[in-house]
């Protein structure tokens, strides 16, 4: 209670400190944090000053209290202590109890308040949990259930973010703060993203967990400031206990909601939560980002998505083939994972498309039928052949070493390859049969018209060598 006689004078230095506040942290961090402020009372040398919200209570007393304290000195030197409390509506049962008591210094705390005013705040707590339920499930994205641990096919490429994003999900304590995951578009982020999501409230459904896009929580702050409604926003984001953002390369250049986001980052690790993002590039490399932004996010992990290689596309493939109504020949999917590199999502893509062209038309899926549905997909991954390219793509079909195609070796299993290779090179490129020879290493002319005219032999009497042509060359074509 403010001491009789004393409250005009009080009013006016209370008057003076708020104007200091606001000429020193700047009008956005004082109408965001300090201007809820209101003067509560004094008894002898002690103050409070009541702010609307527990995690309001609790963010100004961490960041603000001292500096409060050091003006209430200068203005009043006889005020020893500067106490912050909570003083909202919802909680007007327990400040009724102990409003008189404070000039005493008998207030109880609200864990010590019983009987009616106790029951009272019980009903209070539930509907604010209920509040920040229904508030959480407005704002999280819905998480696709076919996005878990489970269905995620890992790779050399993928292989450090999936342990990462395991160790998160299973961790009780934060394990690095924050996981950044980073990767071009269709490379499995966003599925990790997920993963840990429904991991997380699996194993620990008490857990409040927020996962969006970032353009989603520009979004939610655009209508917040628009609903003058800028607090319920931070305590719903504050209050979380893993905070997870997808995309988050969208809010650079946005102000506004970048500097909202740097706040929300920092109140969440000093409260030790879960931070969760992603991007299309690590953090050193997102131009135009904050640099204190830039340095927050490497705190913890940053763990790079790579492009998939060829063995991990076709395990994805198989993977979603084993759930597929009809059977898919595996050399259609050998097919695929040669012919589609450039994401995951494009990849499934095909198959999907595949899948439903045979069970809706009835026709027998083949590599020629994939290729003919496929077109517009294939030549847009196309690109020119060059004899390295036939050399790789011929040592990974065969399982043998690129530089085997240079060496002396005359190994059959080495050999056979390299004489593919060479009549790939002639029937899919341009080069002259001196430059072939020369690209196998320093080899003759008559080398590779032999090797020509050996595959042509072989092509011609085996019908399962004459389909590894046949794929191979379907694989390379531009």
């Amino acid at each position: 209670m403010i001491e009789a006689g004393s409250d005009s004078l009080l009013n006016a230095q209370w008057a003076r400190v708020r104007g200091r506040l606001r000429a020193e942290f700047g009008e956005a961090t004082f109408r965001s944090w300090l201007k809820p402020l209101t003067l509560a009372g004094r008894r002898g040398q002690d103050l409070r000053v009541a702010v609307p919200s527990r995690f309001m209570r609790d963010w100004v007393a961490t960041h603000y209290a001292d500096r409060i304290m050091a003006l209430w000195c200068s203005e009043c030197p006889e005020i020893r202590s500067v106490e912050v409390i909570v003083d909202s509506r919802d909680t007007a049962a327990v400040d009724d109890a102990t409003a008189d008591d404070f000039a005493t210094g008998n207030a109880p705390s609200p864990a010590t308040v019983d009987g009616p005013a106790a029951n009272d705040r019980q009903g209070v707590m539930s509907a604010v949990s209920q509040a920040e339920a229904d508030g959480l499930a407005e704002v999280s994205a819905t998480l696709d259930p076919r996005l878990t641990f489970d269905n995620f096919v890992v790779g050399k490429s993928n292989e450090l973010a999936h342990a990462a994003a395991i160790r998160v999900a299973e961790s009780d304590v934060v394990p690095f703060n924050p996981l950044f995951l980073y990767g071009g578009v269709g490379l499995g982020k966003t599925h990790l993203m997920h993963a840990i999501a429904h991991h997380i409230k699996k194993k620990q459904p008490q857990k409040r967990v927020i996962y969006l896009s970032a353009e989603k929580f520009m979004y939610q702050f655009i209508r917040a400031l628009r609903n003058k409604n800028t607090m319920a926003f931070k305590e719903l984001f504050r209050s979380v206990d893993v905070l997870m953002v997808d995309d988050v390369q969208f809010i650079i250049g946005k102000e506004s909601t970048q500097e909202e986001f740097f706040h929300t980052f920092n109140a969440l690790f000093d409260q030790n939560k879960q931070v969760v993002l992603s991007a299309d590039k690590s953090p050193s490399d997102l131009q135009g980002l904050e640099e204190r932004m830039r340095t927050r996010f490497g705190w913890g992990l940053v763990a790079d998505i790579h492009p998939t290689t060829y063995e991990l596309r076709l395990g994805i493939l198989q993977a979603k083939a084993e759930q597929a109504p009809i059977q898919i020949p595996s050399k259609v999917l050998e097919f695929l994972a040669h012919r589609i590199s450039s994401n995951v999502r494009e990849l499934e893509g095909a198959l999907t498309r595949i899948i439903a062209h045979a069970t809706l038309v009835g026709r027998p899926v083949s590599v020629e039928s994939a290729q003919e549905l496929l077109k517009d997909l294939l030549r847009a991954n196309d690109r020119s052949v060059t004899i390295e390219e036939i050399q790789r793509r011929v040592a990974e079909h065969y399982n043998i070493k690129l530089a085997d195609m240079s060496s002396p070796r005359r190994a059959r299993q080495v050999s056979r390859p390299r004489q593919i290779a060479m009549y790939l090179a002639k029937q899919l490129t341009t080069k002259s049969l001196p430059d072939i020879g020369r690209s196998f290493g320093g080899r003759d002319h008559t080398t590779v018209m032999h090797a020509v005219k050996k595959v042509e032999e072989l092509a011609a009497g085996d019908i399962s060598f004459s389909e590894d042509i046949d794929l191979l060359k379907r694989m390379l074509e531009g």
